[in-house]
Parts: C-alpha cells; sequence; structure tokens
C-alpha cells in the first residue's frame, strides 16, 4: 500500500512558507533555502522510518509540500535508533553528524508542535529508542516485560 496524505484532509495549521519561517527560526538558519533544504532531508529521513496510521496522519498535519516529502519515501525496513536516525541522515546528506542533529531538531521541533500530542505519543510509540529528544520531548524508559 503506498500511502499518500489521505483526500478530504483538514487544512493545515499552516502553510508551507510558514513552516519554512518557522523551521528557518528555530534552526537560526540564514536563509529561506537553508530551511527548505533541512525540511526536505529530515522529513525525507522519518519518512523512510515512519509506518502505519501515525504516518498518514502525521502527513495530514503538515502543509502539502512536507506531506508529500514524507510520504514519497519508501519505508526501510531496518528500523534506526534516534542517534541511527542521525548518523544516517548525516551520512545521506554530507553533512557532520553534528549538523544533522540540528537540522532534524529543528525540524522536529515544529513538526511535534503540528502534530499535536497524541500524534507525537503514538509516533513514538511505533519508533524505535531516542527519536523523543529529537522531538525536543524528554525520553522516557519504556516498561519492560513482565518476566514470565
Amino acid at each position: 500500500m503506498y500511502d499518500q496524505p489521505r483526500p478530504n484532509r483538514a487544512t493545515p495549521a499552516m502553510t508551507f512558507e510558514q513552516m519554512l519561517e518557522r523551521v528557518r527560526y528555530e534552526g537560526a538558519y540564514p536563509t529561506r533555502e537553508r530551511a527548505a533544504e533541512a525540511v526536505h532531508h529530515v522529513l525525507a529521513a522519518l519518512g523512510r522510518q515512519l509506518t502505519g496510521d501515525e504516518r498518514v496522519d502525521l502527513a495530514q498535519c503538515l502543509p502539502l509540500e512536507a506531506a508529500l516529502t514524507l510520504t514519497a519515501q519508501i519505508p526501510d525496513t531496518q528500523h534506526l535508533t534516534g542517534w541511527g536516525f542521525v548518523k544516517d541522515l548525516a551520512a545521506r546528506t554530507g553533512a557532520t553528524p553534528a549538523t544533522a542533529r540540528w537540522d532534524t531538531g529543528a525540524v522536529l521541533a515544529v513538526a511535534r508542535r503540528l502534530a499535536g500530542p497524541d500524534l507525537l505519543a503514538r509516533i513514538l510509540r511505533r519508533l524505535p529508542d531516542g527519536y523523543a529528544l529529537l522531538f525536543g520531548q524528554a525520553e522516557l524508559r519504556r516498561p519492560e516485560p513482565a518476566a514470565a
């Protein structure tokens, strides 16, 4: 199943241009073009990791251009931890891990606001450990399964 944004979606909370300005502010980027580059790289990387209803629901919260970047990616079979996500993004973009982490934080902080707390909680349950920090949230330990 190829998941694209659902038809009859509600109007997103902000336009793509507004999203770029928020990311530009969050990341202290000198230009809107640099912010757009970060948005496309980070959302493409997230699209390779996020699957299921959470992927579709997040796409519905994003402006159309951002949603298409997220959903155009084929999910990877290898699920990366948060740090693995940053290292993979750095390798794919030719950036340093520090720059990739900065870009990730700037973009996902805006995505977190657009998604809201309930969807963010669902997204974090679906992804491996380490993503909460990337979204600007505290990383809480998941409960260990009880030994039988």
